[in-house]
């Protein structure tokens, strides 16, 4: 169900705005605290959909809560299964825009893939989400929406069960990494992403740690070091060349910032460390990038850099004008990096009968001119 024009939904906010809300309401100031920690506790450690249940919550209080508030997250438009077990949802929000989510299983872990944006900043030539052009910025609670949306459908609350279980890790918790590889530049909705980043890394709420919430962007450089100070998740650069003519073409913000300032800021990043390694992503576009003297240059580029470096077989989208890397040279590469002391795995296509795989991300949604969007209003 998508969220209702008239009520705004808790779900995304922190602490403090929940305390207003409550403020509004008439709660006494000297019970903010304790119904602070109830709301939290209901919202994002067993996932409630409804007041109701909230059974610590005076009968009340809870109807006046159902009056102007909801628990609501985005609209399931389609959700589609991966002959590997990758989940995509296009989901539809309160202004009827549209973003994608995808959920990778795997043995012992499972990943969501979110997004920040609807569309996208940017323009990177190999990414389909690239063709679709900036709508608008998600708002924390549409980037914490989809997670609890993911956490709805794969039974990832304590107690739940799966509709579907096949294809599901083992264990209590199925998604236990969170990645910003979604549509859209993370750092270009720098507050809106580092506010749900601190919901999700709240030890009592959806409690997943930093370093296993990954920022990947493509290089917003003034952005980076601020990132490191004021989130501190783990981080990824969109690298995808070794020369700035090529990556100039591939990822068109290099121009503003060049491969040599986005390296002396991956270097300065706070935190930076063996035990917190930048993650390099390069994709393998046949005879563009994946020779064996760009690998070479890659790894002398990286120099003194704790890094990991992931290798991704190129998605193929409708008319894109690139073409993956034969796997023969996909190895050669990789054994340049990996003599050179990198970890590179080579990133397993996943989803991508679905669109889902890494690069492919792209929904309907198109951007109003200012008189239409008035005009909805």
């Amino acid at each position: 169900m998508g969220v209702a024009p008239s009520k705004e939904t808790l779900v995304g906010l922190s602490r403090p705005e929940l305390a207003e809300k409550l403020a509004a309401l008439g709660v006494p100031e000297r019970q903010h605290r304790m119904r602070v920690a109830q709301l939290w506790s209901w919202i994002y450690v067993r996932g409630a959909t409804d007041f109701d249940i909230m059974t610590d919550i005076a009968k009340e209080l809870r109807g006046q809560l159902a009056e102007h508030f909801a628990l609501t997250r985005p609209e399931i438009v389609t959700e589609q299964v991966s002959v590997d077990g990758t989940r995509k949802w296009l989901l539809r929000l309160h202004d009827g825009k549209e973003i994608e989510t995808v959920y990778i299983p795997e043995e012992g872990r499972g990943t969501l893939c979110i997004s920040s944006q609807i569309g996208c900043t940017l323009t990177c030539s190999f990414c389909h989400t690239g063709t679709q052009r900036l709508v608008r910025n998600l708002t924390a609670s549409e980037i914490i929406g989809q997670i609890m949306l993911a956490r709805d459908r794969i039974g990832d609350w304590p107690g739940a069960v799966p509709d579907d279980p096949s294809g599901l890790p083992q264990g209590d918790r199925k998604i236990t990494n969170v990645v910003l590889m979604g549509m859209g530049e993370p750092l270009y909705n720098f507050d809106n992403v580092r506010d749900a980043c601190a919901i999700v890394s709240d030890g009592e709420g959806l409690s997943i740690s930093k370093r296993r919430i990954t920022l990947s962007t493509s290089g917003i450089v003034p952005e980076i070091p601020r990132w490191g100070e004021e989130a501190g998740t783990m981080l990824a650069i969109s690298l995808h060349a070794v020369r700035d003519e090529l990556r100039n073409e591939l990822v068109p913000i290099n121009r503003k910032w060049p491969i040599k300032d986005l390296l002396d800021a991956c270097r300065n990043y706070p935190g930076l460390s063996n035990a917190k390694r930048i993650t390099f992503e390069y994709v393998m576009l046949k005879g563009l990038n994946d020779s064996v003297e760009d690998a070479k240059a890659l790894v002398r580029l990286l120099a003194k850099i704790p890094a990991k470096i992931n290798l991704i077989p190129f998605n193929p989208w409708p008319g894109s004008p690139y073409e993956c890397s034969d796997w023969e040279q996909i190895e050669k590469f990789a054994e340049v990096v990996n003599r050179a002391g990198y970890a590179s795995p080579v990133r397993s296509p996943r989803g991508r009968d679905i669109m889902a795989a890494c690069g492919q991300l792209k929904s309907a949604s198109i951007k109003q001119r200012a008189s239409q969007r008035l005009a909805s209003a």
